[in-house]
């Protein structure tokens, strides 16, 4: 089995149904003896460019170990999934489990919010 690296950019409107596409992409990785080793949700966040004429998007990031039929399974699905907009998959060394650097910039900016928010500012 192989190690591989998924990052999926899903339709902005569908971020309420991001859990159920998941779990379905899960069960298909279980099914298949499959390993995911980390699943991010990076939530929604700007497009460097505009694609489809949007210019946001759900960002979903997974690691896992798979045969290449599941792999080719999957890519076929997100092909033909209409709410997947973009879908990048890499072939990498090892498995990774730690926290992304997204994941921890995200985690930094919701402590700076919370700090600022618990803070009261005089205005002069």
């Amino acid at each position: 089995m192989r190690h591989y690296e998924i990052i999926l950019i899903i339709h902005p409107d569908q971020s309420e149904e991001i859990t159920s596409i998941v779990q379905n992409y899960k069960k298909i990785i279980k099914d298949n003896n499959g390993i995911l080793h980390r699943l991010e949700d990076w939530g929604r966040r700007q497009l460097s460019y505009t694609i489809n004429k949007l210019h946001k998007a759900h960002y979903i990031l997974m690691n896992l170990e798979v045969d290449l039929n599941t792999i080719k399974k999957l890519e076929d699905n997100f092909r033909f999934n209409k709410y997947i907009i973009r879908n990048l998959i890499i072939k990498v060394k090892k498995a990774y489990t730690e926290i992304s650097p997204i994941a921890k910039l995200k985690d930094d900016n919701f402590d700076k919010k919370d700090i600022i928010q618990n803070k009261s500012f005089v205005s002069l």
